[in-house]
């Protein structure tokens, strides 16, 4: 009996226990509190700025010429210039003539100059690159030179300058003094005679050579007959010896002239001006001394005939 009630004391335990455990699982999830479940996931980052925009490349405006007008004729009141016409004086022996032409641009607009054309080659012009564009109210320079070599007398030479408004002519005037022949005393000229007999071609040694060598450096035709055989040929105290060449007794042409001046005359005066011979000329030289005589001092004799 006491077995028996000792089961059942055991069994109503159980079930007491069991009772209470279900009435805890019902409790509502509501009223418990959760822990949030862990996690690897990065943290968002945080918020950038909106990013600029690159900057975009720019280009200076470039000013295109307008070459319509070109051949026109330059407008007053865009281009205001020191001058349009230039003159100098050269020595007979100088090499070159220069000029400087200063110029404004008077207008409200930009101007290029495009092209600068000298009326021959021996002209020419230091420029910069073209087109050359001038800004309102801007100026500058044109610089010309003049080559000289075997030119004598007054020259005129033109420039052409064209701009996209028109174009204008500068002109240029060169007078170039006559050589100034060396007067030689009486002495001097015995002297050099003297010399001469002995060695035809002693006029153009030592102290000979300052009158009949130095002054034709670089000349030709006129200026060179000038500067060279003038001193004997054109001399108003002429040697007896030494013939004028205007009045010639024997017929003569450009290859007559040619051969005389390039090799003299053995047992004269006359000297052999040619470098292959011991003189001071250039093969151009002597042909364009050959030339100008022949223009200058005709044939008065009748070449004989065949």
């Amino acid at each position: 009996m006491n077995f028996m009630r000792y089961w059942m004391a055991v069994l109503i335990g159980s079930v007491a226990v069991g009772f209470l455990g279900f009435g805890c699982s019902s409790t509502p999830e509501t009223s418990k509190a959760v822990a949030p479940a862990a996690t690897n996931a990065p943290l968002p980052a945080p918020a950038q700025p909106a990013a600029s925009a690159p900057p975009v490349a720019t280009t200076p405006p470039v000013y295109v010429p307008d070459m319509s007008h070109v051949g026109e004729p330059l407008p007053d009141g865009i281009l205001a210039w020191d001058n349009l016409m230039k003159s100098t004086e050269a020595a007979a022996d100088q090499a070159q003539a220069h000029f400087t032409f200063s110029l404004t641009n008077v207008s409200s607009s930009n101007l290029a100059i495009v092209s600068v054309h000298p009326s021959c080659g021996c002209t020419t012009a230091q420029l910069p690159p073209m087109p050359w564009v001038l800004g309102p109210g801007t100026n500058g320079q044109i610089s010309l030179t003049v080559n000289l070599a075997a030119k004598s007398g007054t020259l005129f030479k033109t420039v052409n300058i064209a701009t996209d408004k028109g174009s204008k002519t500068l002109t240029l005037q060169i007078k170039i003094s006559p050589p100034v022949v060396p007067v030689l005393s009486a002495a001097d000229r015995m002297r050099g005679i003297e010399m001469s007999k002995a060695d035809r071609q002693a006029v153009f040694k030592n102290d000979c050579a300052t009158c009949h060598v130095k002054p034709g450096e670089g000349k030709y035709g006129q200026a060179l007959f000038i500067s060279v055989c003038g001193v004997c040929h054109e001399s108003e105290h002429r040697a007896s010896m030494v013939p004028n060449l205007h009045e010639l007794k024997v017929p003569t042409n450009e290859q007559f002239w040619r051969i005389w001046i390039a090799h003299g005359k053995p047992g004269s005066l006359m000297p052999a001006f040619s470098t292959t011979d011991g003189g001071p000329l250039s093969d151009l030289q002597i042909a364009s001394l050959a030339a100008y005589l022949n223009v200058a001092m005709p044939s008065h004799v009748a070449p004989p005939t065949e």
